[in-house]
């Protein structure tokens, strides 16, 4: 709800993180942000992760101003302004139109933002794919722009435009040079597959030696398996994941996402130099997957893994009380006083002896740090609670309960 006091309008919204499942990974233009293949994604639920964004336009504000994670920092930079132009162009052009009321005095008015996670940065995600499509989100309903918003949010960070949707994403790369094709759209909404259930496995917080942005930008330059992957591999791959997820099929869904993940971390070795994103805990989780599923002798868990050593494992409901207990088998957890599993509750159950035996492997104490259980939710939300608001009507920072993230939104990217 937007807040109207003191010539002040003051706009909240929330905005998802969004996981791959078919991977982006390489531009065709770097300025645009235009893949160099579609993408699918499943959008991750807000109640246990996502990006909060204010937006307060004033009269009395003298400059434009941006504060992510409690920190101001310099509003200049051009994919920012990339976002900032779009909204206010297609704003421009509807007072032009006369779709709605006035708003030329707002348009020359300046414009202040905060935006925070609540979510930590040790948990390895995107954070920037949230938070530039909260801030495009939360930028168009205070300027009061309706229509398609995902091609701007592409502008911002590539992965966004995904988070503007709920449920499961496709990005679709197009083929326009100007990029108006290459958008994101719906497959299916959040309540399609009710089942499905998603956990994200905390492995190491350390900074990446190579940033994605750099390793897309050398994977197109040296990999041949990444243009193979481009033009042969992923197209086909769209499609089959669209039905997997149309008939709700998992064990197809899990091992099409696998297979994935696994060619996208081929084409980062067939870099030069190779880029490791893995790291050794990464590939003891996917072997354990691999001997959980050879034990039931079906696809019972799927992983994925971004340009990073943290695991995303999709599964079902029922399923994921017993593989929760292989995990804390095998990466017993470092008693420190924060609860293992965060997020969404689940039943705990005792072991069989049998799936530990079959599975073979030597317990990891601590290889996994902690653990965020979640599942498939909605798109981008309008907050209605005033009190919610993390400026103030002078438009500065006002203090916040939620919990902050320490880096801004730019040092993450998904794929």
């Amino acid at each position: 709800m937007a807040e109207d006091r003191s010539d002040a309008i003051i706009v909240t919204c929330t905005a998802p993180v969004n996981i791959a499942v078919i991977k982006y990974w390489g531009k065709r233009d770097e300025e645009l942000i235009l893949p160099i293949n579609s993408s699918l994604s499943v959008t991750l639920h807000q109640d246990q992760l996502k990006t909060i964004t204010t937006a307060a336009i004033s009269r009395d504000f003298k400059e434009d101003r941006i504060w992510l994670n409690s920190k101001e920092e310099k509003i200049d930079h051009p994919r920012l302004q990339s976002c900032f132009r779009e909204i206010r162009r297609l704003a421009r052009k509807r007072n032009s139109d006369n779709k709605g009321p006035s708003l030329h005095l707002n348009l020359s008015h300046k414009v202040h933002i905060a935006s925070v996670n609540n979510f930590p940065t040790a948990a390895g995600l995107a954070s920037s794919a949230a938070g530039y499509a909260c801030l495009v989100y939360t930028l168009a309903k205070l300027y009061g722009v309706e229509g398609e918003l995902s091609a701007i949010a592409r502008q911002g960070s590539g992965s966004a435009c995904r988070s503007m949707y709920g449920g499961f994403v496709q990005w679709i790369m197009g083929k326009s040079a100007e990029g108006m094709d290459s958008i994101a759209q719906q497959v299916a909404p959040e309540t399609h597959w009710p089942e499905l259930r998603i956990l994200i496995l905390v492995v190491s917080s350390e900074k990446k030696s190579v940033g994605s942005t750099a390793g897309m930008q050398t994977s197109v330059e040296t990999s041949l398996l990444l243009k193979y992957r481009a033009e042969r591999i992923v197209p086909e791959r769209m499609k089959e994941m669209i039905d997997c997820i149309s008939q709700r099929d998992f064990a197809k869904f899990g091992e099409l996402t696998m297979k994935d993940s696994n060619q996208f971390h081929a084409t980062c070795l067939d870099t030069f130099p190779p880029i490791f994103y893995l790291n050794d805990i990464s590939k003891r989780i996917i072997t354990l997957v691999h001997q959980y599923n050879a034990y039931y002798r079906e696809t019972k868990v799927g992983y994925t893994f971004d340009a990073g050593p943290n695991a995303v494992i999709y599964t079902l409901e029922h399923n994921i009380s017993e593989f929760v207990e292989v995990l804390k088998y095998f990466f017993p957890p470092e008693c420190n006083g924060e609860p293992f599993v965060k997020g969404l509750s689940f039943e705990s159950i005792s072991l069989s002896g049998n799936i530990t035996a079959s599975i073979g492997m030597e317990p990891c104490p601590g290889g996994i740090q902690y653990i965020i259980s979640t599942k498939p939710g909605p798109g981008p939300q309008l907050v209605n609670n005033a009190d919610l608001h993390l400026l103030g009507l002078d438009g500065l920072l006002k203090k916040t309960s939620y919990t902050l993230s320490s880096s801004s939104e730019s040092e993450r990217t998904s794929v």
